[in-house]
């Protein structure tokens, strides 16, 4: 049998994987916050230092802890990844038929080797502690520098809309960390790099992936606009806008379940990138 073909999938999580953001379960009430208040406090700390709102909205977790007596360690964060609220799909049954798993025999099936990565502003660290963090080959997401006792000290990254862009060539170019620059600006030739465009396929859920949508969009790739489909129609229809505005390719609930439009849109996706690369023949 020939080689498969590297392919990947990548995703956002929060409102793509995961309903709402994933600090707003359990980790803004165990600080004494309600959600409006601490993300109210995050905007007007972010527009007073006229700074970043990414690392802005992590310094404010860190403070809050501090005051409350918890501070913040990589164990915490993890524990608090453990509750974020999947959306329907995503997670194996007891048949094994898990979004993951049904997509990966999928890929097999046309000649290729499916490569699950995570491009988020949210928190590795939680989503280190998520049921579904095996299934991923690598999460770029925000995260924080620690002290030699564990405790988080500093945001050490800092993911959002524009930076997320810098990930998709990470991930062209097989270079699966933050820090190195040297490699990520190289040229390389298209045909030695670990995962062209042309074989890649990007979900995320609004204005923040706005950007990444449209470059893989622009650079041969496929995107997909999900939504809650819990969400008002209003919001459904902002999303509806990306493809008029020739932003995404498809718009769909997120729903992960065998069957349903995400699902039959990704197979299709992947049957037209397998006949794109030779591995299979069109019908």
């Amino acid at each position: 049998m020939a080689d498969l073909l590297k392919t990947a999938l990548i995703y956002d999580f929060d409102g793509t994987l995961a309903r709402g953001n994933m600090q707003e379960v359990t980790f803004i009430p165990s600080v004494g916050m309600g959600v409006g208040d601490f993300w109210g406090e995050a905007d007007r700390l972010t527009k007073s230092a006229d700074g970043d709102n990414i690392l802005m909205y992590m310094q404010l977790m860190l403070q809050r802890a501090r005051e409350n007596g918890r501070p913040v360690t990589r164990t915490l964060l993890k524990e608090h990844g453990e509750d974020v609220k999947l959306f329907d799909g995503l997670k194996s049954d007891l048949t094994g038929k898990g979004w993951f798993e049904r997509i990966d025999r999928v890929g097999r099936k046309y000649g290729l080797e499916i490569e699950h990565y995570i491009i988020s502003a949210g928190l590795e660290e939680m989503i280190d502690g998520c049921p579904i963090r095996p299934a991923f080959r690598h999460v770029f997401a925000s995260k924080f520098a620690y002290d030699d006792h564990g405790v988080a000290i500093w945001p050490a990254v800092g993911v959002n809309y524009t930076t997320k862009t810098q990930y998709l060539f990470r991930i062209n170019k097989g270079v699966l960390n933050h820090w190195d620059h040297e490699r990520i600006n190289k040229f390389v030739p298209d045909d030695e790099r670990a995962v062209p465009f042309e074989r890649m396929i990007f979900l995320g859920d609004g204005d923040t992936d706005v950007p990444t949508m449209k470059m893989m969009h622009t650079k041969g790739g496929f995107s997909i606009a999900v939504y809650d489909p819990r969400n008002s129609e209003r919001d459904q229809e902002k999303i509806y806008g990306l493809i008029s505005e020739d932003r995404v390719n498809f718009v769909a609930a997120a729903d992960y379940r065998e069957g349903q439009p995400l699902d039959l849109i990704v197979k299709g996706l992947l049957g037209r990138i397998a006949i794109n690369a030779g591995t299979m023949a069109a019908v």
